[in-house]
């Protein structure tokens, strides 16, 4: 969908200068290509490593030990880092170079996915997964900013269905690819080569997008907010922290203190930004005073924890409440797959045409696709089998496909150019955040029924719960979509009268 912002004077530099803040695509042809396929693949290889992990779980607790919350800490140990520096990555890009942050970060994830693939231990392996979040958390900002100065017109709308499509891989790629990496057993490594596989990629995103991806900066930022990165940190931290542990402890008051002191700093923050405006802030408030943005914050918060509740849950329920094999559960995310990829083609095929109404149209067919599966479960317990769900599973991904580049270009289609970094990072963040948060409500929603039990009934009526849970936060998905813009009405062409007098 074309931007309006992309209509005004860029406040930005870039290397070298041009009337736009790069060129768009038909004007610079195999050079824009590589670099948009570059970017791509940085957000391909970011968001896979986000469920890599999901359908290696029960082989990386079996050889490493590593218990319920040490489960969850494999996924959340990732996603907080990420939620926390999002913002701050974001500005980075802004004050010192999209590209050259994006590099930066690269090398930190790459470095932490060869300790991860090394790692002995759930600790070490925790510990390397926080450090691909802050890899992570300094990249993702830079891809999203990056294609938002650089393409405009109708290039825009294709590339943002592009990315979307990526999303929509990306989030049934990575189980896949620890499903059949894990049965593989590749050189008797067994989990290991689903984190070492990143050390290619990267090093390919460190080569081509040094040369390809253009430079950008924001002129108008001049220095990093330090306190306010410091408090929208530590806000994160003592919110998300005791939501993830609290029900292994059973909600100690300690639990309950940290939640009021995560409000109370993200008030302070609120009012830091406040006092900023004007004078370099992490977060231009004034992007919240735009509707369509603050709409699709909340959506893409609800679609993070959508994303962080279900996914990990499926596969639980494949492994333990089925008796799949971690190939098998990687066939089950092929047919997701395959579903997503459809929706999230006719995404971007519709080039923004539909405005709002297309992800509203994805979240229903997702919402009636897992209203039929939970039916199923019930019916068939512990006999449902993978041709049984298919449709079910298919167009569970299909709506979803149909929801990810959509929801980010009509979130940040009215950002002006010198914000686009701090918008890019609030909209990652706010996704990554409800990732995390979605993965705590995993103790409440699940793991409360299962605990270490093995039995596959358990899992079973777990799942089931989940998906009442899911059902809810697409229903307020959906309702927050009606923040995003209407379809543009069609003109009615004039008819002239061309009879001879």
């Amino acid at each position: 969908m074309p931007s309006p912002a992309l209509d005004n004077e860029p406040q930005h530099t870039t290397e070298p200068p041009h009337h736009h803040p790069t060129p768009g695509l038909s004007k610079t042809g195999l050079t824009a290509w590589i670099a948009l396929l570059v970017l791509l693949g940085a957000e391909l290889m970011d968001m896979i490593d986000q469920s890599v992990v999901l359908t290696a779980l029960p082989a990386i607790q079996e050889s490493t030990g590593a218990g319920p919350d040490a489960v969850q800490w494999l996924t959340t140990g990732y996603s907080l880092p990420v939620a926390v520096g999002l913002i701050t990555g974001g500005r980075l890009g802004d004050l010192y170079g999209r590209r050259k942050i994006l590099l930066i970060g690269t090398v930190v994830f790459t470095t932490a996915s060869l300790l991860c693939g090394l790692a002995a231990g759930p600790g070490v392996l925790i510990g390397a997964r926080a450090l691909q979040g802050v890899g992570v958390a300094v990249m993702i900002p830079q891809i999203l900013a990056t294609l938002h100065v650089t393409f405009d017109g109708q290039n825009r709308g294709k590339v943002f269905g592009l990315y979307g499509a990526v999303m929509s891989l990306a989030n049934v790629l990575g189980p896949v690819m620890g499903g059949l990496l894990t049965e593989a057993d590749l050189f008797g490594l067994s989990w290991r080569p689903i984190f070492l596989v990143n050390l290619p990629v990267g090093l390919a995103v460190l080569l081509l997008g040094r040369r390809f991806i253009p430079e950008s900066t924001a002129g108008k930022a001049t220095r990093l907010d330090l306190t306010g990165m410091l408090l929208s940190a530590l806000a994160i931290v003592l919110i998300v922290f005791p939501l993830t542990e609290g029900h292994l402890h059973h909600w100690p008051l300690w639990c309950h203190a940290m939640l009021a002191a995560g409000l109370l700093t993200l008030g302070v923050f609120l009012r830091h930004q406040q006092r900023k405006q004007g004078s370099a802030p992490l977060v231009p408030l004034s992007l919240f005073r735009n509707r369509q943005f603050s709409g699709g914050m909340a959506a893409q918060l609800t679609h993070g924890l959508l994303c962080g509740l279900f996914f990990m849950t499926w596969t639980l329920y494949l492994q333990h409440g089925l008796g799949m094999s971690p190939f098998h559960a990687a066939l089950a995310f092929v047919l997701l797959s395959l579903g997503e990829l459809a929706g999230a083609t006719i995404a971007a095929k519709s080039g923004g045409r539909f405005a709002r109404r297309l992800p509203q149209a994805g979240v229903l067919i997702t919402l009636a696709a897992m209203a039929a599966y939970g039916l199923q479960i019930d019916a068939r317990q512990g006999g449902l089998t993978l041709p049984a769900m298919t449709a079910a599973v298919v167009l569970i991904g299909f709506g979803l496909g149909m929801v990810s580049g959509p929801l980010a270009d009509m979130s940040l289609a009215g950002v002006p150019h010198e914000d686009a970094g701090s918008a890019s990072g609030l909209f990652n963040t706010v996704m990554h955040l409800g990732i995390a948060l979605g993965t705590a409500l995993t103790a409440l929603v699940f793991f409360t029924t299962t605990g270490d039990s093995p039995d596959a009934a358990l899992h079973r009526d777990a799942f089931t719960t989940v998906l009442w849970w899911a059902s809810g936060l697409l229903t307020l998905m959906w309702a927050l979509m009606f923040f995003l813009p209407k379809p543009k009405p069609k003109r009615k062409r004039k008819h002239t009268n061309n009879r001879a007098r």
